[in-house]
C-alpha cells in the first residue's frame, strides 16, 4: 500500500483529528479528504493518505517539522501546499517574504530529496482572491502571493517535481461567479474550492 502525505497549512489542515486513535482516519473537511475518499473508492486497498497540515503554518514552521512530520512518516507520495501565510504573517514586509520562502521551502524539498530518494513530490501552486480577509491588504497580497508561486514552480522544476498549477483555475471560477463561492474569505477554500483543488490534484496524479 503506497503512503501518500498531505502537508499545508489550514487550507489542507481543514480541521484535522489530532488526536491519535482519530488522526489517521479522519483527515478534516478539506481536499485531502476529497482525494482520499475518490482514492479509496476506486483503488481499494492501493493507497493510505495522512494529512498533517497544521492552521497557521509558514513554510518556516514546515522545515521545523521536517523529522517527524515529513521523514519519519516515509512517505511514497509528498503532496505540499504552503505559501500564503509567508504573505499573511509580513504584511508590511513584503520584501523579506519570497526570499524566506525560498530559502525555508528549497532546503526542506533539499532534504527530502536526500532522505526520501524515492519519494515522489507534488507541489501545489499558492492561491488568493479578494475577499474579506485579502480586501484591506490586497495590494500586498496580489502582488506577492504571485512571487512566492513563481518561487514554489521553480523549485518544483528543480526538483523534478509534480506542480499543480491553481490561480488560474481560481480566477476562472471567480470570474464566472463569485471569488467568496470558491474561498470563502479569499484565501481559505468553501466545499466547491475544495473539489476545485481535489478535481486538479487527481488530474496531475494521473501522470504519477
Amino acid at each position: 500500500m503506497k503512503k501518500i502525505l498531505f502537508q499545508g497549512d489550514s487550507i489542507t489542515d481543514a480541521l484535522r483529528r489530532r488526536e491519535e486513535i482519530n488522526q489517521e482516519h479522519y483527515k478534516g473537511c478539506g481536499y485531502p479528504t476529497l482525494i482520499s475518499a475518490r482514492l479509496g473508492y476506486e483503488c481499494p486497498g492501493e493507497y493510505h493518505c495522512i494529512n498533517r497540515g497544521v492552521a497557521g503554518d509558514r513554510s518556516v514552521h514546515m522545515l521545523q517539522r521536517i523529522y517527524e512530520d515529513f521523514l519519519a512518516l516515509k512517505p511514497d507520495v509528498l503532496s505540499i501546499l504552503i505559501g500564503v501565510n509567508d504573505v499573511w504573517n509580513n504584511l508590511g514586509h513584503e520584501e523579506f517574504a519570497p526570499s524566506l520562502y525560498e530559502t525555508c521551502f528549497s532546503f526542506l524539498i533539499s532534504q527530502i530529496k536526500k532522505d526520501l530518494p524515492d519519494c515522489q513530490l507534488m507541489i501545489l501552486e499558492p492561491f488568493v482572491l479578494r475577499g474579506s480577509a485579502t480586501e484591506n491588504n490586497w495590494k500586498d497580497f496580489g502582488e506577492t502571493v504571485p512571487k512566492i508561486a513563481k518561487i514554489a514552480k521553480k523549485i518544483a522544476f528543480e526538483a523534478n517535481a509534480i506542480f499543480i498549477p491553481l490561480q488560474e483555475k481560481f480566477d476562472e471560477f471567480a470570474s464566472k461567479t463569485k471569488a467568496e463561492l470558491w474561498l470563502y474569505d479569499g484565501v481559505h477554500p468553501t466545499s466547491a474550492g475544495h473539489e476545485l483543488i481535489a478535481r486538479e490534484w487527481l488530474n496531475y496524479f494521473k501522470k504519477i
